[in-house]
């Protein structure tokens, strides 16, 4: 599913020092994520939207990610917040 044109905000590479989340105009999303000695990764396609918040997956294999704060610009730079962590867009 491509980004739909009201979600264009999504698209970019997105990185904390922990998190980075890369999602491109096409859909596709790719997440890796790094929680003490933990390192979690997933690649997909975007499914579906839900307010804020979007779900990544193949088939029945989903995840869910919550966005507290959607894409917005603060003092030059693009942030969300994604399951807690504020990301900031790579320019």
């Amino acid at each position: 599913m491509p980004l739909p044109p009201d979600k264009a905000a999504y698209a970019g590479q997105w990185q904390s020092s922990q998190m980075s989340l890369s999602i491109k105009q096409d859909g596709s999303v790719a997440y890796k994520r790094q929680s003490g000695n933990e390192n979690t990764s997933m690649n997909g396609p975007l499914k579906s939207f839900e307010g804020n918040n979007f779900v990544v997956g193949i088939g029945p294999i989903k995840t869910t990610f919550v966005v507290t704060t959607p894409p917005h610009e603060d003092q030059g730079k693009w942030k969300m917040v994604v399951d807690g962590v504020e990301l900031t867009r790579a320019q």
